[in-house]
């Protein structure tokens, strides 16, 4: 089986790792594997674990992109894939238009990746376009199902994404060496309870809702300190966060690490991580699997997948959205002991197999 995976580019983030991921496992399950990409960082680690790139720049949002559906469409017929899966919006249209003019009969089969949960318009309709549309949680399949009356929801299939237990093992913790010279660089955090918040600093993601967490956590104790980890992709929403935590008198409570690639060490330290996304929903919440998954505990806003993942890991972290004191009398709690999480149902094997099944579903039908 020959498999094609369409995306903007192979820079860092989850739709970009979830490609690799799917590549790898289908050259150790033996099929051919190709991606298409404008290119990026993760290109040679795609090529060194066996799946050919293709160079093509499809994730321009310009009128102009479209209109190198036919170009790819006769790209398409002289590969002879058997599927074609598309991840990301503006390439799922130029991939759509020029398979929906090819011949039924010999044409790919065409499978759409909903990774999240976008503005509802005839633009995001694409993703709901495939013969086979894989959502990445239960959240994300009832957005799409209730935005979208048109599709079909037999041809929906929810495969949740899910992590390597191997490459975030209950109880891990970093080297002596490597604990030496994080406090080193933030002697702020020695010593303190840690608290862990991920994620890209936008909006939507509840930087301000945690600067109002640790001002009333801080009238209750002072043995924590918040690691901000992330960077901001437009630079302007920091400096309204930072200057929040400067008005509130909260500097000494948090250290910004920027965007780091030792997020199991970070969830390891931590004594807890928060999750307080509560406008855009998070279609999987990949970072509450990873830290549940160490044996941190998570506190989050009930909702979208961050709910999910919680409902079925660990159900105590839920908090009404938008309560913060529920929020800061649960962090200090689990601040100065820890309880039961349960084993994480979301693991990299699983959803690796379940794609390909559903590869193979298509291809002999």
């Amino acid at each position: 089986m020959k498999v094609v995976q369409v995306l903007p580019a192979l820079e860092l983030g989850g739709v970009e790792r979830g490609t690799l991921e799917i590549a790898r496992g289908l050259v150790a399950a033996g099929h051919e594997s190709v991606v298409v990409s404008a290119g990026g960082r993760l290109v040679e680690q795609l090529e060194r674990e066996g799946s050919r790139h293709v160079s093509w720049e499809l994730g321009r949002k310009s009128l102009l992109t479209f209109l190198q559906a036919p170009k790819f469409r006769r790209w398409l017929a002289e590969e002879k894939p058997d599927i074609v899966h598309v991840r990301s919006r503006m390439p799922a249209w130029v991939v759509w238009l020029a398979w929906r003019k090819m011949d039924p009969a010999t044409r790919p089969r065409f499978v759409t990746t909903l990774h999240g949960m976008h503005s509802v318009n005839r633009y995001s309709a694409v993703m709901g376009k495939g013969e086979k549309v894989i959502a990445v949680s239960e959240t994300a399949k009832q957005y799409l199902l209730e935005n979208y009356p048109e599709v079909d929801p037999a041809k929906v299939t929810v495969i949740h994404r899910g992590i390597d237990p191997d490459e975030f093992p209950r109880g891990y913790q970093p080297s002596d060496e490597w604990k030496q010279q994080f406090y080193s660089d933030y002697p702020q955090a020695q010593g303190k309870r840690l608290v862990c918040f991920p994620g890209r600093i936008t909006r939507w993601k509840g930087h301000l809702d945690l600067v109002n967490v640790v001002a009333r956590l801080s009238q209750q104790r002072q043995d924590f300190h918040v690691l901000i980890v992330g960077s901001d992709p437009k630079d302007k929403f920091i400096h309204e966060v930072r200057a929040a935590i400067t008005e509130a008198g909260l500097e000494a409570y948090f250290s910004f690490l920027g965007t780091r690639s030792d997020m199991k060490n970070l969830y390891a330290i931590s004594d807890v991580m928060l999750s307080l996304t509560s406008t855009t929903a998070e279609a999987f919440g990949r970072t509450v699997v990873e830290c549940l998954s160490i044996g941190t505990p998570v506190v989050g806003y009930a909702y979208g997948a961050v709910a999910e993942t919680l409902t079925a890991i660990y159900p105590q972290g839920k908090v009404v959205v938008g309560d913060v004191e529920g929020a800061v009398q649960r962090v200090s709690s689990l601040l100065s002991s820890r309880d039961e999480i349960r084993e994480n149902p979301y693991v990299l094997s699983n959803m690796i197999n379940k794609t390909i099944w559903l590869y193979e579903g298509l291809e002999c039908c």
